[in-house]
């Protein structure tokens, strides 16, 4: 969003037009009485609209099962060894649906992420330290921790074969900066400074003096962009299910009419994450 009061981009450029790589992007139309998977043109080009309200025709490769999810699987595409090999595997895997037809929690956000470091000309970690983080006080976020704060990282538990907790070795996963910082998870932070971020998009963009986005961008950011056919309860992700009062704005669910809810919020709430809790600002 802070590129975009830049006028870096447009919601509705196609990703293309940043990705040259998404040029010829196929659509998955099915498989065949072979089992061979069948292809077609895209109806419209994505746009950057639909990749940042999860519309424009990915899948995550995590939780569904679909043959285009079984490619991103094989693929190993959240494990790729930069953002770079990242798209360009993405490239060569068709759409899951038409882009606007349909709603997937999906890759949209490291795809932003790569986009992000090629608008700026700065590393991902690097634009959000010296753009986020470091103006909004927020000392202890970022991709990895350094080894002088170890000592203050959470222990991390799993659940092993006998339903029995124990240490999980996730955690070793955070000792150094990742290969493939990604636009859509990874990060590490406190609650404090998770809050100074909420804060600030709760305070119209801005946080003790210090302004990030306009009121306008978070606005924008706030708004449902999703068309009244796709909030019908047929699409969600985990507790958060699209349907009339509660749509998707860029990069976050939003309560856009909350008695339609039989909520008490204020029309564009903020719900950030779709598990089971929700930060919710408003």
């Amino acid at each position: 969003m802070i590129l975009w009061e830049q006028g870096k981009w447009l919601p509705s450029d196609p990703i293309a037009k940043y990705i040259p790589e998404f040029a010829h992007l196929k659509v998955f139309k099915g498989v065949d009485a072979d089992g061979k998977m069948i292809v077609e043109d895209p109806i419209h080009p994505p746009t950057m609209q639909e990749l940042m309200t999860h519309t424009a025709g990915f899948t995550y490769g995590i939780f569904g099962n679909t043959p285009v999810d079984k490619i991103y699987q094989s693929a190993n595409l959240l494990r790729s060894a930069s953002l770079k090999e990242f798209i360009d595997k993405l490239s060569k895997i068709p759409l899951l649906y038409q882009p606007g037809t349909q709603w997937v929690y999906s890759v949209s956000s490291d795809v932003q992420g790569y986009i992000v470091e090629k608008l700026s000309g700065q590393s991902l970690p690097d634009y959000v330290q010296q753009n986020i983080f470091k103006p909004l006080g927020m000392k202890d976020a970022g991709f990895f921790v350094p080894a002088d704060q170890r000592h203050r990282f959470a222990t991390l538990y799993d659940v092993d074969g006998k339903g029995e907790l124990v240490t999980s070795g996730f955690a070793g996963a955070f000792a150094a900066p990742p290969r493939m910082p990604s636009g859509g998870g990874g990060m590490v932070s406190t609650a404090e400074d998770y809050l100074r971020l909420a804060q600030m998009l709760d305070n119209a963009g801005q946080l003790n003096g210090v302004r990030i986005l306009s009121p306008a961008a978070v606005r924008l950011m706030s708004s449902n962009h999703l068309a009244a056919n796709l909030l019908s309860g047929k699409f969600g992700a985990g507790s958060l299910v699209m349907r009339p009062g509660l749509g998707w704005g860029y990069d976050c669910a939003v309560e856009f009419d909350p008695l339609e809810l039989g909520s008490a919020g204020r029309p564009g709430n903020i719900l950030l994450g779709w598990s089971r809790r929700h930060v919710v600002l408003g």
